[in-house]
């Protein structure tokens, strides 16, 4: 009996290896693309990336860099390449020319002067925004031509309100050759020169400020001697009149008025 049993299953455990067998040999021949054993390390497959997504927009974390980079050189940047330090120096000599010391204060001169440079600038900010930083932040150009037609409306700015002499003088000083024309006057050399540039005409408007209140000193001065008031500041007496004339000229709007000309704004 027991041997009846076992010659039965080894019978049926044959049946079922050739079953299997033949399957197997069935499934090859319906796919000849099956799968196939591991290759050999000659028989390397290739890798293929699907670049079709990706863009040549820069990386935010690149945005971050160049911002904060901006931010550190924006006081600068705001000093030395607009017009805010002409402005500041004008107004400074403004009051001084009143006889006021501390009034208006500096915060307030500065932050006159500053949203005054962003009106008189909001022309050249826009170009370069358009020429410059969209096309950059939309992938259309690269660092350098990004920054190169960026650059081109705010030096041509400077140039427009620079003095030929000053250029002049900055090019002798530093041993280099007169440029011919306007492009090929470097930054380095066309930065300070616009910022003397700037200096001279802020103080040839201030001297004008200066005339009519000088003149009022002069007739106060003169006759508290003839009064024979040797002992009364002349300050003190003249300032209400600087005052009154001031504001009957509207004297602030023609400081503006003609801060705003000078750069051919308005």
């Amino acid at each position: 009996m027991e041997g009846r049993h076992g010659g039965r299953h080894r019978e049926e455990g044959l049946v079922t290896s050739l079953s299997l067998a033949l399957t197997r040999v069935a499934l090859a021949a319906a796919d000849p693309n099956g799968p196939k054993g591991p290759g050999g390390p000659g028989k390397g497959g290739t890798v293929q990336i699907d670049l079709s997504g990706m863009t040549d927009k820069p990386s935010h974390s690149l945005l971050v860099f160049l911002a904060l980079t901006l931010l550190s050189l924006l006081p600068a940047i705001v000093l030395t390449c607009t017009s805010f330090t002409k402005i500041l120096v004008v107004l400074g000599l403004t009051r001084n020319a009143l006889g006021l010391q501390q009034t208006p204060n500096n915060q307030v001169l500065a932050g006159l002067a500053l949203f005054l440079s962003l009106f008189i600038m909001a022309p050249v900010l826009s170009q370069m925004n358009d020429d410059g930083v969209q096309p950059y932040l939309d992938g259309d150009k690269t660092t350098s031509a990004a920054f190169h037609d960026g650059m081109e409306p705010l030096r041509a700015f400077m140039l427009d309100n620079t003095d030929d002499g000053e250029l002049q003088l900055l090019t002798s000083v530093a041993d280099r050759k007169l440029p011919e024309n306007r492009d090929d006057v470097s930054t380095s050399t066309l930065i300070p020169a616009f910022v003397l540039s700037e200096l001279k005409d802020a103080f040839v408007i201030g001297f004008i400020i200066f005339i009519p209140f000088l003149v009022i000193d002069i007739v106060v001065s003169g006759a508290l001697m003839s009064l024979g008031m040797m002992m009364m500041p002349p300050v003190m007496v003249s300032l209400p009149f600087k005052l009154l004339l001031f504001v009957m000229v509207d004297g602030w709007a023609l400081v503006i008025k003609a801060l705003v000309a000078s750069y051919g704004t308005g």
